[in-house]
């Protein structure tokens, strides 16, 4: 790639950079490690290293070793800075993004002031550049999250007024509605936020000042540093500030398990569509064909998702292994090489929401098959043996056995569900030493499809009234999320504004 301008540079600036080593790095090395490592770190960390070095010229000038003129040479060569710049510099910096930025902010300036970047290590400034970028990732993801879990509520209040069957052990057990379902997906989707806000904590606690692994010499502002770049709070153990990279580790440890979770979903959803129920459709836009059944009609993009679902969980066990066994402190394997598939653990999150939701709005409910499954089964069986209990004074186990010997012998009879047999109860009561009055009537109650969901009565049951208190808290729920994490962008933001306030005003270039 002889035009590239990360590749053209060769090894000649090592000498410049370090008395350590009299050469820079290998072709080999530089061609399969170093020069990816830029392009990506230039793509998606170069505004991030750039902030950085704002908030330590603002630190220096606190220190009082460099001057207004200084300080506002620097910054202007910082505003000026762009992905294409710094690139060019590649070759003389050991493809390094540190040095690399360095070196291009050291060609703009007249003088380079003597103090500029002292007590410096690229450790914990690596280490925030990625903590900050992470930040920012975790902000989109909630957002996503957020507005998944808005698409999962509007998908429970259209079923509503519906009926299904749930099932257990694969098998029909009780009637549900869509409803209710779908609420818990919504529920799952706040718990998996809720568990981001303890990832966010740990992205949110600032390395800067740790220097290279035993704190730093000068006295450093570690919290006035950690405001100044948007953190809330400071990681305060120098070692640990540069060793882990717990946020990322989090993280994908959070991607993992909402992965596993969303894959059960869409599980159902591939079930339920099949041509053996057929409870759900997708328009043909969200379908595909047969290359040779022309009577099929398929759903490969859930097929899809559920499998992106599984690089979540790889993305997971790459990190924690990357990271297993690893001397506890600052390391290129730590920082660059169990991190190297974050970035795309992230995008995959993004993705599977992304088409979730999709599908999720564009998903049509068949009624009439799920009416029909649900009164083609004995679904009352479990409110048939309360009733017997609480009306007929049966012991529960009886009833329990019961209410199933007269299922058995119903079925044998080919009655349904919805032709009650009142005197078949009575004789399967007789053999068990018990009468009840009225047992048409408590069968005809006990297997009434609509009357399945008006029976249940405890607090998040599938109650419709239950039911609709729950997407109520829900929606309240998913308001407040979006307001919480909303206010930590702003947050950001802010801090990034207050940055460039003081650079403009007595603290920064007035003086020059």
């Amino acid at each position: 790639m002889p035009n590239d301008p990360v590749t053209t540079a060769g090894s000649r600036g090592a000498g410049g950079l370090t008395g350590r080593i009299a050469a820079g790095p290998d072709a080999l090395l530089r061609a399969e490690v170093l020069e990816p490592q830029l392009r990506f770190e230039i793509d998606a960390l170069l505004p991030w290293y750039v902030q950085l070095e704002k908030v330590l010229l603002l630190e220096y000038r606190r220190l009082g070793l460099l001057d207004g003129a200084q300080v506002g040479a620097v910054a202007d060569l910082l505003d000026r800075v762009t992905p294409e710049a710094v690139a060019r510099e590649a070759g003389e910096s050991m493809s390094d993004i540190a040095f690399t930025l360095e070196r291009h902010v050291a060609r703009g300036l007249t003088a380079v002031p003597p103090a500029w970047h002292v007590d410096r290590s690229r450790n914990d400034l690596q280490a925030a550049a990625q903590q900050m970028q992470g930040r920012a990732r975790l902000l989109e993801c909630a957002e996503q999250l957020i507005a998944f879990g808005r698409t999962a509520l509007r998908t429970a209040r259209r079923g509503a007024g519906l009926v299904m069957p749930g099932y257990t052990h694969m098998q029909p057990a009780q009637v549900i509605s869509p409803a209710f379902y779908f609420a818990a997906l919504c529920d799952q989707v706040l718990h998996t936020l809720e568990r981001l806000e303890s990832v966010y904590r740990t992205a949110d606690a600032s390395p800067m000042g740790a220097g290279a692994m035993a704190g730093q010499e000068l006295p450093w502002d570690r919290a006035r540093m950690a405001a100044l770049l948007g953190f809330t709070e400071v990681r305060t153990h120098a070692l640990r500030a540069v060793a882990q990279r717990d946020w990322a580790l989090e993280a994908c440890a959070e991607f993992s398990l909402l992965g596993v979770t969303l894959s059960r979903f869409v599980t159902d959803l591939m079930t339920w569509g099949g041509a053996g129920y057929g409870f759900v459709d997708l328009p043909d836009h969200w379908s595909g064909i047969s290359s040779a059944m022309p009577q099929k009609k398929n759903f490969p993009v859930l097929e899809r998702i559920r499998a992106r679902t599984a690089h979540l969980g790889a993305a997971y066990t790459a990190i924690a292994t990357g990271q297993r066994s690893t001397p506890y402190s600052n390391s290129v394997e730590i920082s660059k090489e169990a991190s190297a598939g974050v970035p795309a653990a992230f995008d995959t999150v993004g993705s599977v929401l992304r088409l979730f939701g999709a599908v999720l709005e564009n998903l049509r409910f068949r009624e009439d098959r799920m009416r029909e499954a649900c009164e083609s089964e004995y679904l009352g069986g479990f409110t048939l043996a309360n009733l017997l209990t609480l009306r007929a004074g049966v012991p529960w186990r009886t009833a329990q056995v019961a209410a199933g010997r007269y299922i058995v012998q119903a079925v044998e009879r080919g009655l349904s569900p919805a032709e009650p047999d009142g005197a078949l109860l009575d004789a399967v009561l007789a053999a068990e030493g018990h009468t009840a009055q009225n047992a048409a009537d408590l069968l005809a109650e006990s297997m009434s499809v609509p009357g399945a969901l008006t029976a249940k009565r405890s607090d998040g049951s599938a109650s419709p009234d239950a039911v609709r208190s729950l997407l109520t808290d829900q929606e309240t729920a998913f308001d407040a999320m979006e307001k919480s994490w909303h206010g930590r962008r702003a947050g950001i933001d802010a801090a990034a504004a207050e940055v460039d306030r003081l650079l403009a005003g007595p603290e920064g270039r007035q003086e020059w």
